[in-house]
């Protein structure tokens, strides 16, 4: 690794490390190197503070002039709730500005280059390209599309299962990989599950973390069925918002607002239209949302193109019985020529588990 890649890992351990705290801003680290020594360092660590430049120059102090940053994302271009960063790095005496990806918003994407090299400043671009992206893919689809990076979970058997055929679920996976599940609620602003799950299961859908942060829970109700002494409903723990059809029950509505619970109406005549739910939260800045429903819930926005990622956890257990249920209902494909193929896959093992990971392309 050369020493651009080298510091550039540096500053990306560092924007990696606040994962879950910056939504719907974009993670950012920045190292501040000057003959050879770093002399700054910084993460970008919430929504309004300060960004990870401004961090490693308020460090670097006077050590700043004449040096080199590494940072993970173009240094930004305007006015908002912070000032500039490429301002701030001219201002600094920075000599050379060393970038893992340009802003993935088309409207700014190169701006903040402009702004260096028009003060004289060198600036290399493309180091650590491809994990920056990946770190921030959550970012970079809401930036533009403006709605939610969408990832699935579920936790299944060898054959796919995710629970008896008498609806016995608790519990297919292990501890370890159940633990891992709440790291992940505390990465999303939000998490998504059908009613009947609400129902079976009565759900807190927090996350059983230290300093965890419970996401928005959200609920897709085509009639407003869901329990009135139910945990989302009752306990108070996070913001629970309940989606709907044209079907809905008004009365059963009202009881819900009572208690505090947000509803939303949907196209959907008979179901829940998931788009509608997406337009919906990416107005609300929901950047991220998890879904651990039930096989209709993921078939449902499987069918429509809507997950971006998987994530599954497979337990190495036979359950068996054709009436049991899948992670994956809904209609099915064809022909395997249909099916959907996940790329850039990853297995881990947890615990007695495994982790796979994997993006799926589209037809």
């Amino acid at each position: 690794m050369t020493n651009h890649g080298f510091y550039m890992d540096i500053a990306l351990k560092n924007a990696q490390a606040m994962k879950g705290q910056t939504a719907p801003n974009p993670l950012v680290g920045a190292v501040i190197v000057n003959d050879n020594r770093i002399v700054g360092i910084g993460a970008h660590m919430k929504a309004g503070e300060p960004h990870a430049e401004i961090h490693a120059i308020q460090m670097a102090g006077d050590h700043a002039k004449g040096a080199t940053i590494y940072v993970t994302l173009e240094p930004c271009s305007h006015h908002g709730r912070t000032g500039p960063c490429a301002e701030a790095i001219v201002s600094a005496g920075i000599q050379k500005v060393v970038i893992a990806t340009l802003d993935p918003n088309p409207l700014v994407s190169g701006r903040g280059v402009k702004i260096l090299e028009e003060a004289g400043i060198e600036v290399i671009v493309g180091v650590q390209e491809t994990a920056s992206r990946k770190m921030n893919e959550v970012f970079n689809k809401f930036i533009v599309e403006q709605k939610p990076f969408v990832t699935l979970k579920a936790g299944i058997t060898l054959d796919g299962k995710i629970a008896s055929h008498t609806a016995h679920s608790k519990w297919i996976t292990s501890e370890d990989a159940r633990l891992d599940v709440h790291h992940l609620r505390n990465e999303h602003m939000a998490i998504l599950v059908g009613v009947n799950t609400v129902i079976a299961d009565n759900p807190e859908l927090t996350t059983r973390i230290p300093n965890g942060r419970n996401p928005i829970r959200v609920v897709l109700d085509s009639t407003l069925k869901i329990p009135m002494d139910s945990k989302l409903v009752t306990d108070k723990l996070a913001d629970t918002w309940i989606f709907t059809s044209e079907n809905y029950d008004q009365v059963k509505k009202e009881a819900l607002q009572k208690q505090g619970i947000s509803i939303f109406h949907t196209t959907g005549q008979e179901h829940v239209n998931p788009l509608d739910v997406l337009n919906s939260l990416g107005e609300k800045s929901v950047s991220s949302l998890l879904i651990e429903g039930g096989g209709t819930i993921n078939a449902a926005f499987l069918e429509n193109k809507l997950i971006d990622k998987a994530i599954i956890y497979i337990a190495p257990k036979l359950i068996g019985g054709k009436n049991a249920p899948t992670f994956m209902e809904g209609n099915g494909i064809e022909q395997m020529s249909d099916a959907v193929e996940l790329v850039d896959t990853d297995i881990t093992k947890i615990g007695k588990d495994f982790k796979f990971v994997g993006y799926p392309i589209y037809k």
